[in-house]
């Protein structure tokens, strides 16, 4: 249990590492904002044309009296939105990243020098094409496997009692370890870690793992928040990649290397 608390550290030293580098955060700031306002563009449609998708996919319910019809399709409507959520909390990190790509890369390179005892830090050496390639590549991979446990847990919580309050808590668990996937393979892929590595690697470390993700994922439900949240969610898991292979770890001490926030970075 230990290692939860270790997790949540990570997240901690990561937020207060970008409070004291005040260009690579505000910096960090724009893929969020750009993945956003997508995010919010997609959701207002299906808010809007939800429930025509619903009738459209419903055409068996035309004739059915009421109040059923309005109660079937209003409750698929919202079963749709729900769902559209889900995949958006699941999704989010993954286009961040690939939007920000560059912008995160720097920031993960940072904190690894900060913490490097020679000022270095792992590059993969390939061009940047082929490290969008990889990303996008890999995200997709997960994402995947994200939906398929959207899915899984869709259908476990139409059961009653246990829908409620057993898989809502899953979730987040579920939720947790693949936002922690998504963020620490921003350090682990200029390691040359590959995605099933990366995986066994966070699986052998899974309460370390929640202890990171979860309380995020539970602060992405809120867009504005993940936002503001993400550049020190990308720092504090360098941070945690550099425990799962047991480099040098802790959040570095000296901030004289960028500018602080107070500076107006």
């Amino acid at each position: 249990m230990r290692d939860l608390g270790v997790g949540f550290g990570y997240l901690l030293k990561g937020q207060r590492w970008v409070g004291r580098h005040g260009r690579q955060y505000g910096f960090g700031l724009l893929p969020g904002l750009i993945a956003l306002v997508l995010y919010a563009a997609a959701l207002t449609a299906l808010a809007l044309w939800g429930q025509d998708a619903v009738a459209w996919a419903t055409p068996f319910a035309d004739d059915w009296s009421s109040p059923w019809q309005g109660l079937f399709r209003g409750f698929l409507t919202a079963v749709l939105f729900a769902l559209g959520l889900l995949l958006a909390v699941l999704t989010f990190t993954a286009v961040t990243l690939l939007v920000g790509q560059p912008f995160y890369e720097s920031l993960s390179e940072k904190v690894d020098r900060d913490l490097s005892p020679d000022g270095t830090a792992p590059e993969s050496g390939l061009p940047l094409w082929r490290e969008l390639w990889i990303s996008a590549r890999d995200s997709l991979r997960i994402l995947v496997r994200a939906g398929l446990w959207g899915v899984l847990l869709f259908a476990l919580g139409l059961l009653p009692v246990v829908g409620q309050t057993v898989v809502p808590v899953i979730g987040f668990f579920v939720t947790g370890f693949f936002l922690t996937e998504e963020l620490t393979a921003v350090a682990l892929q200029r390691r040359g870690v590959e995605l099933r590595a990366r995986l066994a690697l966070l699986r052998s470390r899974k309460t370390l793992v929640w202890g990171f993700g979860t309380p995020l994922g539970l602060a992405f439900l809120v867009p504005f928040v993940a936002v503001f949240l993400m550049p020190g969610a990308v720092a504090g898991a360098t941070l945690l990649a550099r425990d799962l292979l047991g480099e040098e770890g802790g959040a570095p001490e000296s901030s004289d290397r960028d500018e602080p926030v107070a500076s107006g970075g």
